[in-house]
């Protein structure tokens, strides 16, 4: 296996270790220690940990190493805004009301399945950053969205929702849903921080 394969399986890895929820808020994350875990050397790891934290899932401290960002009610009330502000910005980028996409997928997590809501959403507007904006915000909230159904009724209902009025190219009705989606979430949201700490 050739370096750059080994760099990309660790950053895969350690993605998906993270939207997993596999490290709690505020761990150290030790190239040293997650090398061995990985089959991997040092190198590789530090790097993928540098380019995770150019997306957000890792941060650096002034006292040094790498580290799962801490959650608390405003961080978590800013992503969520991000979000619904992303997802509005993406809509108003379709062609046309009738524009066709790709069907949504409605199994998986409930982390998966708005991911892919949201990102449908992304892919169908004019501007390509936004897809690749909401995909970044995706991964971000993976762990947070794995944790909602342990504070909000309804999720299910509620991504069948989205999901069929984007299949559906239904603009207002998507963006209707999505500030109610947003909404609640905001509202919800230091419930649904104390809920991912719990889980960890």
């Amino acid at each position: 296996m050739n370096s750059g394969a080994t760099a990309e399986r660790v950053y895969d890895a350690l993605k998906q270790r993270l939207m997993n929820h596999e490290f709690h808020p505020g761990d150290r994350l030790d190239p040293a220690m997650l090398a061995d875990p990985l089959a991997a050397s040092v190198t590789p790891v530090r790097d993928a940990l540098h380019r995770l934290t150019g997306e957000g899932l890792v941060e650096t401290r002034t006292s040094g190493g790498f580290h799962v960002p801490q959650l608390d009610e405003p961080a978590l009330k800013d992503l969520y805004g991000w979000s619904g502000e992303l997802v509005a910005l993406a809509l108003r980028g379709w062609p046309t009301e009738g524009s066709a996409g790709k069907p949504t997928p409605v199994e998986g997590t409930v982390a998966e399945r708005a991911a892919a809501v949201f990102l449908a959403v992304g892919h169908r507007s004019r501007n390509g950053e936004h897809a690749r904006a909401i995909d970044r915000l995706n991964a971000r909230l993976h762990a947070v969205r794995m944790v909602e159904p342990h504070v909000l009724e309804a999720v299910d209902g509620e991504l069948a929702e989205l999901a069929e009025a984007t299949n559906r190219s239904e603009r207002k009705l998507l963006g209707r849903l999505s500030v109610a989606y947003h909404r609640r979430r905001d509202r919800a949201a230091a419930a649904i921080v104390r809920a991912v700490y719990r889980a960890g």
